[in-house]
């Protein structure tokens, strides 16, 4: 298969580009050229912005993707007092509007075989809400809605579309987000039912299993790969 993974240098993407490289062609896309230089075939792009994403958009229809790995994302944390224009823009674009967009772009190849998957990376944090992150919140929430629309949409076509929301996880990107909260680290894993944050392989086996024949039958769903953390106290 032809499997496109956005922000794919680091952290869940890398570790679901390396899950999947051995046996399918992997088509990488993010705004780091030199660690893109990885992958054999790849697009340098910034997806926060309309001209990135008009980029991979293309990037897309040159070369018959099979699977659409919406991974690239960011997160904030702020008061909503805080927030200003730039930043939600931002945010929305990167986490939103790009995922809808490539969908866009990779639908009608998905059409025409009979088979596609599109997979959202989201958060717990659009499932459950998070204070002092609604921008990001909101962003992940949509994106779990987006997914149960299209997945009603393409069905018929054999195109299954699911959303998998990581807690907390082992990543530059999870451990910089603990820093900036008002909790360490180890006050936030005493908060996790099984007391650890999820590994990046923990999820890019789950995409493993999304891709393959026997989740033909799994579509329009949030998954909620958090080591226990929305199940409650």
């Amino acid at each position: 298969m032809n499997i496109l993974v956005t922000g794919a240098t680091k952290g869940i993407g890398k570790a679901i580009a390396d899950e999947l490289r051995a046996d399918n062609a992997i088509f990488a896309a993010s705004r780091n050229e030199e660690l893109l230089q990885n992958y054999e075939n790849y697009c340098v792009c910034d997806l926060a912005t309309v001209e990135g994403m008009e980029k991979l958009g293309r990037y897309i229809e040159e070369h018959c993707i099979d699977v659409l790995v919406n991974n690239a994302g960011e997160y904030i944390y702020n008061a909503i007092d805080e927030t200003d224009i730039n930043k939600l823009e931002h945010i929305m674009r990167l986490n939103l509007e790009a995922p809808l967009f490539l969908a866009s772009k990779s639908v009608p190849y998905m059409k025409s075989k009979g088979f596609g998957r599109i997979i959202n990376i989201g958060s717990i944090s659009g499932v459950t809400g998070e204070a002092y992150a609604s921008l990001y919140s909101a962003s992940k929430s949509g994106l779990i809605g987006a997914a149960k629309a299209l997945a009603l949409e393409l069905a018929e076509y054999g195109i299954t579309v699911n959303t998998i929301n990581p807690g907390w996880v082992d990543t530059d990107m999870g451990n910089s987000s603990a820093d900036e909260g008002e909790f360490s680290k180890e006050e936030i894993i005493e908060c996790i039912p099984q007391k650890r944050f999820v590994e990046p392989s923990e999820v890019a086996g789950m995409v493993r299993y999304l891709i393959s024949e026997r989740a033909k039958g799994v579509t329009g769903q949030a998954i909620n790969l958090c080591a226990g953390l929305t199940c409650g106290c």
